[in-house]
């Protein structure tokens, strides 16, 4: 049995944000009816990141939204929307990331919702939080990378602002709303208490670089340096970073560069003995291991480095990496089929449950699939 089971989430979110935390709880068991609007549905359903079509939706939305059931309902309609009031009702948890004002508007606000369902967890995703200038902004992965600073920790020095290659704000944001539900589900019960549970993307973002905008408080707000070259973390000092070798790539995590010098058969880096070396002389010291591993194949160096501890790694792209055992032996990836009897593969949840993998064979619905069993069930 999955921890959530019984547990009903009405899911109102569209895009990423949303639904990717109405995925994980999914995957730990929870029934997650998607509600969409009848004719074009999820807006992400025709979101696409390649031009791959899967059965006739993007594979984006294949990803993050398997695993449910899909409802539409026009929230103009009073039809539609008496039948949603009464699953919500009948709902632990709704979650929506509708723009600021939009939800009361439409009468699913939180406080009036409480007087439906006094027990419901309310989990809802803004931008920019429901205050200040940046409130009515609209919520996109790229602008929220590019106004939070996180672009000016990837990449070297010369590059300018480098993004991220995925949507990484709505993914840890989905994830904070998920940690937020869970907290609320705990609380509920003991005490029998609902909870609305806020997150912003900005906040999330922001969160997200506690580490460095920790540092940054600290050192009386100095500007963020990147490396010249090789920069994998603005912080960290040699020789962390991705170096270029004779056939590949190769990482290195931190270390001592005298016992690197010693190992590499590098005498110019056994030199830099002193801590603070790391961060002073860290283009020098780049410098001269990027051109020192050019020398050798990556499983050379690799060969000597590994055997002394010294934290290091091949840079492998996905097709490297899926043809390790060590990938196989995780089994991370599933099949799973949809209503009309299409199967696509994909990810698994990553978490175990007392060593117990959580598959979830559910493929993603089609728009309204679940609409006349759900109008059934419910007495709608």
């Amino acid at each position: 049995m999955k921890p959530l089971e019984d547990i009903l989430v009405i899911d109102l979110s569209q895009f990423l944000s949303g639904p990717s935390a109405s995925l994980k709880l999914a995957d730990l068991g929870a029934r997650v009816i998607k509600i969409e609007r009848p004719e074009t549905g999820d807006i992400c359903r025709k979101l696409y990141v390649s031009n791959v079509n899967v059965n006739g939706n993007s594979t984006v939305f294949h990803a993050i939204n398997r695993n449910k059931e899909s409802f539409t309902a026009d929230l103009k309609s009073s039809t539609d929307l008496e039948r949603l009031i009464k699953l919500i009702k009948r709902a632990d948890v709704v979650i929506h990331n509708f723009r600021p004002g939009v939800i009361e508007r439409l009468g699913l606000d939180y406080k009036t919702l409480t007087k439906i369902n006094p027990e419901i967890v309310y989990g809802e995703i803004s931008g920019y939080g429901k205050e200040g200038p940046w409130k009515a902004k609209p919520g996109q992965d790229l602008l929220l990378q590019s106004l939070s600073g996180l672009t000016w920790l990837s990449g070297n020095k010369s590059d300018g602002p480098v993004p991220m290659g995925l949507a990484i704000v709505d993914i840890i944001s989905g994830a904070h709303l998920v940690q937020g539900i869970l907290a609320a589900l705990i609380r509920k019960g003991i005490t029998g208490k609902g909870a609305k549970v806020e997150v912003s993307m900005l906040e999330s973002v922001i969160d997200l670089q506690f580490e460095t905008i920790t540092t940054f408080y600290a050192d009386g707000g100095q500007p963020v340096e990147r490396t010249k070259s090789n920069n994998a973390h603005s912080y960290l000092g040699a020789p962390y970073g991705i170096y270029k070798t004779k056939d590949g790539y190769l990482a290195l995590a931190m270390g001592k560069i005298p016992i690197l010098g010693n190992l590499l058969k590098c005498e110019a880096l056994t030199a830099y003995k002193t801590p603070s070396s790391l961060f002073d002389k860290r283009e020098e010291i780049k410098y001269i291991l990027s051109k020192h591993l050019m020398t050798g194949t990556t499983k050379q160096w690799l060969a000597i480095l590994e055997p002394a501890d010294i934290w290091c790694s091949e840079v492998m792209d996905w097709k490297t990496l899926m043809e390790t055992e060590a990938y196989q032996s995780l089994q991370m990836e599933q099949m799973v089929e949809m209503g009309d009897g299409f199967k696509f593969k994909t990810t698994r949840c990553p978490i175990r449950i007392d060593g117990e993998i959580l598959l979830s064979p559910k493929g993603t619905p089609n728009l309204g699939e679940h609409n006349k069993h759900i109008v059934s069930e419910f007495n709608l």
